[in-house]
């Protein structure tokens, strides 16, 4: 059973820890503002160039040697821009998983040693229910690892995706980008 004392100090880590969750997604929002308005300035300032540099063409070649130019930096930065935002994603995940795995981890130790606790006051004669609450605490528990596990390994796989994609992007808007030059 808690006492008062436990009870208000639980609610005091649950609150320290929901604060702590709001200021980290508070900090995700923040990055996430900033990067918007660098990609803005830095859209509107290329706009202006490459109207500039519109105006300033003489033929038709050289405009499309000039559109031919901005495919491959334009396919990077958007590779870039991608990157920030699914760095600030996972940032932001991680986290909120560190705090989640904490908050389970301490809930499973409190659940195990209140049926250790519930085991040294259960009547004679029912050993067999102890054990068998242990080995079903032991198997949810070993149940939700592997379910960790499998969501890391799943993340891990969908960040390698997601790297592979970005480069093929990249690369293709670099051939296709040569192949308008050489035109």
């Amino acid at each position: 059973m808690l006492t008062p004392e436990q009870l208000v100090a639980s609610q005091k880590a649950n609150m320290e820890t929901l604060y702590g969750l709001t200021s980290k997604a508070f900090e995700g929002m923040e990055k996430l503002v900033e990067l918007n308005l660098q990609a803005t300035k830095a859209a509107l300032n290329e706009s202006a160039q490459h109207t500039q540099a519109m105006l300033s063409v003489k033929d038709a070649q050289e405009l499309l040697a000039l559109q031919a130019s901005l495919f491959q930096p334009l396919a990077e930065k958007a590779a870039a821009y991608s990157r920030h935002l699914y760095d600030i994603a996972s940032g932001t995940s991680t986290e909120f998983t560190k705090a989640f795995e904490g908050k389970v981890a301490e809930s499973q130790a409190q659940f195990a040693a209140l049926v250790d606790n519930a085991a040294k006051n259960a009547p004679a004669g029912s050993e067999t229910a102890v054990a068998m609450m242990k080995s079903a605490v032991a198997a949810a528990n070993n149940a939700f690892e592997s379910v960790q596990k499998a969501v890391k390994q799943a993340s891990d796989v969908a960040e390698a995706n997601f790297a592979a994609v970005t480069t093929s992007a990249t690369n293709a808007a670099k051939s296709a980008s040569a192949a308008a030059k050489k035109r």
